[in-house]
């Protein structure tokens, strides 16, 4: 059998490995993507750490997957070979359940699919995905721009515009960080008063660049007390993995202000005081279906959204996913196929 070059976890805790898989064929209503770029995700963290429930194992990981339509499966009507298409988190859905009925994809009760967790995902030279998983990528963008997009990107971009502010509000985006990059550009070309909170004052001149209006060095200011001289956050956008931060940063929400929590961390403590006389609310926030990565996507093109990515290749994907985990890419790490 045809064979290709994939990075996988053999095993629960077992280290991420190159090696040689058979290409796989689609069944029906499914597509095969021959993959040109992918990025390296934190998320990725569970399968390489097992901490998800029922995943099979060897996985391949990756759900931020940049490639064109190679081969198409029995009952597949929109798609051609070529077309360009992305691949996010949201694997596919039922379609019948009575969270998709009521449009709630995203908690599909029946066959929620997560890419690169309960199917093999995008370190890998080819993957395999239903069509309802597919997003078009445009011309404009490259497989390296497009693919952290598939998920950074429509993470961010999807939660600030489901968050409730309007052009003019004030919004915090807590962390400079892979979400956080991508988060103050969505925010400024949206048309808030973007504040990027981060540690450290050599941040500032990056977000000044990415199109902040004030930033605050959380070294040596209270965010929440910034936040309230200038009138209190309609949103907080918590991209960041450590709850005392977000913690820290939710007294700086305005009336009926909206922390919306992005990064997986620990636990936070927030007093409830606030929120009840402030009618504020913490909110958590899913990462979006396939044409929520369109409209992202689309959205990035139109503005100059970019990603700031490290590029590395496929045969190399050990040393990339423990680049992303250091903590100090910048900001995103993608794999890139071929030469």
């Amino acid at each position: 059998m045809p064979a290709m070059r994939a990075a996988q976890v053999t095993r629960a805790n077992g280290p991420l490995e190159v090696v040689e898989r058979e290409i796989p064929i689609p069944g029906a209503g499914q597509i095969r993507v021959k993959v040109h770029a992918c990025g390296i995700c934190h998320s990725d963290t569970v399968v390489k750490e097992s901490l998800f429930p029922g995943i099979q194992y060897p996985r391949i990981p990756g759900h931020e997957v940049a490639g064109v339509v190679d081969a198409i499966g029995p009952g597949v009507a929109r798609w051609k070979a070529g077309d360009r298409v992305g691949v996010g988190w949201n694997g596919g859905y039922c379609g019948y359940c009575d969270s998709c009925r009521r449009g709630n994809f995203f908690a599909c009760k029946t066959s929620s699919l997560v890419t690169g967790i309960s199917s093999d995902g995008g370190y890998a030279e080819y993957t395999i995905a239903p069509t309802i998983a597919l997003a078009a990528i445009p011309d404009e963008l490259d497989p390296v721009e497009a693919a952290p997009l598939m998920c950074a990107g429509v993470t961010t971009f999807n939660a600030l515009r489901n968050s409730g502010a309007r052009p003019g509000d004030l919004v915090a985006i807590l962390g400079l960080g892979g979400l956080g990059h991508l988060g103050v550009q969505y925010a400024a070309k949206m048309g808030f008063r973007t504040v990027a909170i981060a540690r450290g004052e050599d941040k500032e001149p990056l977000a000044k660049k990415l199109g902040a209006w004030q930033y605050i060095d959380s070294r040596v200011a209270d965010p929440a007390a910034e936040l309230g001289k200038l009138g209190g956050a309609k949103v907080v956008l918590a991209t960041v993995t450590d709850g005392a931060a977000m913690g820290a940063a939710a007294g700086g929400l305005g009336p009926n202000g909206t922390m919306m929590v992005l990064g997986v961390g620990g636990p936070f403590q927030v007093s409830p005081l606030p929120l009840i006389l402030g009618c504020q609310s913490i909110k958590g926030w899913y990462s979006g279906i396939s044409s929520d990565s369109e409209d992202a996507l689309s959205f990035s093109v139109m503005t100059g959204v970019r990603s700031m990515n490290e590029v590395f290749p496929l045969e190399r994907a050990p040393e990339a996913y423990d680049r992303m985990l250091s903590g100090k890419a910048r900001f995103r790490v993608v794999l890139k196929m071929g030469k």
